[in-house]
């Protein structure tokens, strides 16, 4: 689901702005998601608390901190709201556009990038990443067998080139070793010497429908 420069991508438990990762915890996004799904309509206080807690009692101000988290991560103005309003004394409604295909409602939504290593998950927008045991690396790494300039990635328009840097112990699509610049096809894997990743590229999806967790 794409609405101003966010993503929301609710099957991966994702939220990307401008490209980036922004985190929620677990309770906010579920409002978040919540309040998207059930758009223009007005997710009562009750409701809210239904689902985010159910069965539990809890302090009335958890709610309105949980708003204040969204609003947050979306850069969003209570007094000016661009997605989320307050009803006072009602509840909370997502008030601006989104749509599932695409920003804005026009167009492809933005593709989602991700690797996946054995570090976790790591999301990228389209763009250059270096990759190796540099601080600047975007892999967070200081295994054996990867060199600091290992290698760089370029994302763009739902792939990548993958092009080892003059490592030591090489990089790999599959067996074969890298000697120059090699398209990488979303779900393809690759290994900068023992250390295994695999780039994920998806259009981001959005379920119409879940059960609240417990």
């Amino acid at each position: 689901m794409a609405f101003g420069d966010c993503v929301l991508d609710g099957d991966a438990r994702l939220l990307l702005r401008a490209g980036g990762e922004v985190h929620l915890t677990t309770k906010a996004f579920d409002l978040l998601r919540a309040l998207v799904e059930r758009r223009p309509r007005v997710l009562t206080r009750a409701e809210a608390t239904d689902l985010l807690w159910p069965d539990v009692h809890v302090s009335e101000a958890n709610l309105p901190n949980l708003v204040a988290e969204v609003r947050s991560a979306l850069a969003d103005d209570a007094r000016h709201p661009r997605f989320l309003r307050t009803i006072h004394g009602i509840g909370y409604a997502f008030c601006g556009e989104a749509s599932a295909d695409g920003a804005e409602g026009a167009g492809e939504p933005p593709f989602v990038y991700r690797l996946l290593w054995a570090g976790g998950l790591i999301a990228l927008a389209e763009g250059e990443y270096l990759l190796g045991r540099h601080p600047e690396s975007v892999v967070p790494t200081a295994a054996a067998g990867v060199s600091r300039r290992h290698a760089r990635l370029r994302i763009a328009g739902g792939g990548a080139v993958l092009e080892d840097l003059g490592s030591r112990h090489g990089t790999f699509v599959g067996e074969r070793r890298l000697e120059g610049p090699v398209p990488l096809r979303a779900g393809e894997g690759f290994r900068l010497g023992p250390l295994a990743f695999t780039f994920l590229a998806s259009r981001p999806a959005f379920s119409e429908t879940r059960d609240p967790e417990p």
